[in-house]
């Protein structure tokens, strides 16, 4: 099982990224799929979801307006579009994929990619 996050970088305020996740090793249309990011000294939050039965998605507040989260299942990929980037989004984002079973969950982190806004 992989996911491997990419499209990270140093971005000045107001500029745009685009995140992708490429998933392997689990049936991916099946997972829910979410970013997280952490901040230096902060815990871990929730960015943006999207559920695997009818796309619908979920943002944090701090992000909404703003950032964008699509799935393409023929190609087992997530993405996070993000515009109007603020310093505050500054931290590593984490591609995160689950899936609800009887017992508990099935889920799988990725590695996580570093996202700076700086001007």
């Amino acid at each position: 099982v992989q996911l491997a996050e990419s499209g990270g970088g140093l971005v000045q305020p107001g500029e745009s990224l685009k995140l992708s996740c490429a998933a392997s090793g689990f049936a991916f249309s099946s997972y829910h799929m979410s970013w997280y990011r952490q901040a230096p000294g902060k815990e871990r939050e929730l960015v943006a979801n999207i559920f695997s039965s009818d796309g619908s998605t979920n943002y944090a507040d701090s992000v909404k307006g703003r950032f964008i989260i699509f799935r393409d299942n023929a190609k087992n990929t997530v993405y996070l579009q993000m515009n109007s980037l603020r310093p505050e989004d500054t931290a590593v984002y984490y591609c995160y994929a689950y899936r609800l079973r009887v017992w508990g969950k099935d889920d799988y982190w990725g590695q996580g990619t570093q996202v700076t806004v700086s001007s």
